[in-house]
């Protein structure tokens, strides 16, 4: 249990990394939908490309932090009958949701969509739309998303067997006291004190 502890671990530090990476997306979402807007209207200017990256972004959002959410305890549960047993028994049918049906899931999606993948990577296929951009980096966030999520399965349900064998704290419980805004704050914050600190090193 200690090496698989260990791997759990390893995987919510990856999916922890990507995460607070990811949200950079969606302030490049914003300002490349900002700056499209303002050429649309300065310069009568726009181009295909401009929407399709401002989807390209809120797809890697969607995709690469679903196993981030799943870290965080975020992804919406239907807890009206849930609640009414024995905390043991909570974490057994979560335990038997991430088996029987969250990881065939994301392994079936993989599969499916990996060949679609690697067929817009060879063919060099690009969006139908004039001026519009190559496919295949989007089609690669489905399978490396779904393969975060996956991960965090395990990771999931390896914390829910040594919380049973009592080993670790409820893994269930929501780890973050702050919002995401205030969580992105700080990490600007620290950024800003660490670029202040570099230049006054100088």
């Amino acid at each position: 249990m200690s090496a698989l502890l260990q791997l759990s671990r390893a995987i919510d530090r990856l999916n922890e990394f990507v995460g607070r990476w990811i949200s950079w997306l969606v302030l490049a979402a914003v300002l490349v939908s900002a700056i499209n807007a303002v050429v649309r209207k300065a310069f009568n200017f726009s181009s295909n490309g401009f929407l399709e990256i401002q989807w390209y972004l809120f797809a890697a959002v969607f995709l690469l932090a679903a196993g981030y959410t799943m870290l965080r305890q975020e992804h919406v549960k239907i807890d009206v009958v849930l609640s009414h047993f024995s905390k043991p028994t909570q974490i057994k049918i979560e335990m038997f949701g991430i088996a029987i049906f969250l990881m065939p899931f994301v392994f079936t999606v993989v599969i499916l969509v990996w060949p679609l993948v690697t067929k817009a990577f060879y063919s060099g296929e690009m969006s139908s739309n004039a001026g519009g951009l190559i496919r295949w980096p989007v089609f690669a966030l489905v399978p490396l998303g779904f393969g975060l999520l996956g991960l965090q399965g395990l990771s999931e349900f390896i914390k829910r067997g040594a919380f049973l064998a009592g080993l670790i704290a409820d893994p269930t419980k929501k780890q973050q006291s702050k919002t995401a805004e205030e969580e992105l704050a700080d990490l600007i914050r620290q950024r800003e004190d660490a670029a202040l600190a570099a230049g006054g090193a100088k």
